[in-house]
């Protein structure tokens, strides 16, 4: 377990209340209302002193319902990768957990429809600009990859994933891990082999740096 943020480290009380705003008007949103097949259900978890910042998709049904980000069987594969108890993972001191949306979109014929783009174009660089002290990112998916990297457009996630820069160690992009991508890593163990343990490596280090 890693202790809490030194009192030095710690974000000035300006962004705390920076990031406190604007989270609360996250969860008053209802911009895509008449979009989402449920109820405006916005959900994040972040902290002015999140270290490790990991970028999903949004929220699935179970998520929608329970109103805790990854607490689904994606979560506990993602957990895996990171190498961390629930409880760290729960911690927003340690993790920011901010998809490409924040709100169920609902689903279709190939599992849940993307991320309306809306959510991201209002929110995501004025929550961004308030996490000073993050040390690394993982990017789960395309969509979020998409955004972070936008020189990635057009290529394969599988091209992606093995492009990761071994000299670039504040950001990693992956697959989804979502069972729906269960086929991708049975196909690549070098995922598992190589990538997974450079994501320990660097949320230790993020965590305790």
């Amino acid at each position: 377990m890693v202790d809490k943020i030194p009192i030095k480290n710690r974000p000035s009380a300006i962004g705390i209340r920076n990031l406190r705003t604007i989270v609360e008007d996250v969860k008053r949103c209802t911009l895509c209302k008449d979009e989402l097949p449920l109820n405006p259900n916005p959900i994040l978890q972040v902290s002015a002193a999140s270290r490790v910042l990991i970028v999903g998709q949004a929220p699935g049904i179970r998520v929608h319902e329970s109103g805790l980000p990854f607490n689904d069987p994606s979560g506990d594969r993602l957990r895996r990768w990171l190498g961390v108890t629930r409880d760290e993972f729960y911690d927003p001191q340690k993790f920011a957990l901010l998809p490409m949306a924040f709100c169920y979109p609902g689903s279709g014929k190939a599992g849940d429809l993307p991320p309306p783009a809306r959510c991201a174009d209002t929110w995501r660089i004025r929550l961004l600009r308030e996490l000073k002290d993050v040390r690394f990112t993982l990017l789960c998916g395309r969509y979020a990859t998409n955004w972070h990297l936008p020189d990635t457009i057009g290529q394969s996630i599988t091209t992606i994933v093995k492009a990761n820069d071994v000299s670039q160690t504040q950001i990693i992009a992956t697959p989804h891990p979502s069972g729906r991508n269960n086929g991708w890593f049975a196909k690549n163990p070098w995922f598992d082999e190589d990538i997974v343990p450079r994501i320990r490596r660097q949320v230790r280090v993020a965590l305790i740096g």
